[in-house]
């Protein structure tokens, strides 16, 4: 599946989980608990008492090479902004910085295979 159809898809835009897409397109489910999602909370006020000259965003998706990881949270400049727009279905490369926040369900090659290939 492309990320539009994933996106656009009746039956999946009220999922209480997120998902992502491998490289053959298949959706992958990643479900978050309430602790990922304060988490996510603070790392944004965080972000948003220091850092003026850009944006920062949870749930980022970002086109890879292995299909779309959503990234838990994300942040791009201005400048980044203005190469990319804002309204897009998801990021054709990678925002200046990502956090990915480690889950119980997480394996240490997981999160490598996914860190790896949102950097790129």
């Amino acid at each position: 599946m492309e990320w539009r159809e994933v996106v656009e898809h009746p039956s999946l835009k009220d999922l209480p989980f997120k998902i992502e897409t491998n490289e053959w397109g298949k959706i992958m489910m990643a479900p978050a608990s309430d602790t990922h999602a304060v988490c996510q909370g603070i790392i944004i006020r965080w972000f948003n008492r220091r850092e003026r000259q850009g944006m920062v965003t949870p749930e980022c998706p970002v086109e890879t090479a292995k299909g779309t990881k959503v990234a838990d949270v994300a942040w791009r400049s201005l400048a980044f902004i203005k190469k990319h727009g804002m309204r897009n279905v998801s990021l054709p490369e990678s925002p200046e910085v990502v956090i990915e926040m480690e889950s119980p369900s997480n394996c240490v090659a997981e999160l490598e295979e996914k860190s790896s290939s949102i950097s790129k």
